[in-house]
């Protein structure tokens, strides 16, 4: 009886493993299509607005609160905050376009939600990579003093910000403010996001408070793992793992919900 039971698992493990391949390979040439470099651009182009920041902060010699040279703390910077604020951007509206997929039994809104995600993650994560070895490369970074709790940091990041974007993306099916509110947002929570700060840069009263904003804590895991002891940081992992898992629950309830109410064209 386990055995059935383990056969049935893997073989609907199977079909949705193929199902994602073939709703991300129709992402990759709906946005980027087959001319020029295609889809180089899903990591070329999160690489382009990351090194434009990077030189944008170096030539106004940015203060960050840090003694971090200043590119280092743009990469580990900028690069978090590609990784979480792209991904609601993608979710949001993504429903309609493939409502004529939704025939196919196979085919849920979770699919179209997590390969546009793993999409938009895979890109951020190889421009964060590349970025981290050519400037490793050229000298103008140092290596990372403990890859794993950098990876740590990252899929924390990552987590929030697939669970915000499912929540956000079943919403926005339902009220379509939604799309109007996020963009505005998603500036508003730029600076609170850790980027361009350190946490133990701020007053002592305020430390407490900032990590209560989820991706604070993921940035300043990344820089850990990045710098070492160079840095003294200030983070909350169980209080983020809490968060995103309530995040997650909340999302995947949406995601059932308009799963019903959806009519495929």
């Amino acid at each position: 009886m386990e055995s059935s039971q383990f056969n049935v698992l893997f073989r609907s493990a199977a079909i949705q493993g193929r199902v994602i391949q073939a709703l991300l390979m129709r992402e990759i040439l709906t946005r980027f299509g087959r001319h020029n470099i295609g889809f180089l651009w899903l990591f070329v182009e999160p690489m382009l607005f990351t090194t434009g920041v990077t030189i944008l902060w170096t030539v106004t010699k940015a203060v960050h609160g840090s003694t971090l040279p200043i590119v280092a703390f743009a990469l580990t910077g900028y690069s978090s905050v590609l990784l979480w604020r792209n991904m609601p951007s993608r979710c949001i509206g993504a429903v309609e376009p493939n409502l004529s997929l939704m025939y196919h039994r196979n085919v849920r809104v979770l699919d179209v939600f997590l390969a546009r995600l793993l999409l938009e993650a895979g890109g951020a994560t190889i421009s964060f990579v590349v970025l981290s070895l050519f400037y490793i490369y050229i000298g103008w970074l140092e290596p990372p003093v403990d890859v794993l709790t950098v990876a740590k940091g990252w899929l924390m990041l990552a987590w929030f910000g697939a669970s915000l974007a499912m929540l956000l993306g079943a919403l926005g099916e339902k009220h379509e403010v939604i799309e109007r509110l996020w963009h505005p947002v998603a500036y508003i929570a730029f600076p609170l996001s850790g980027a361009a700060f350190m946490v133990d840069s701020l007053p002592a009263a305020a430390q407490q408070y900032i990590l209560y904003v989820p991706m604070v804590n993921g940035v300043e895991l990344v820089r850990e793992g990045y710098f070492g002891d160079k840095v003294h940081v200030h983070y909350d992992l169980p209080y983020m793992v809490a968060f995103c898992m309530a995040l997650s629950l909340l999302a995947l309830a949406q995601v059932t919900v308009i799963s019903r109410e959806i009519t495929p064209e």
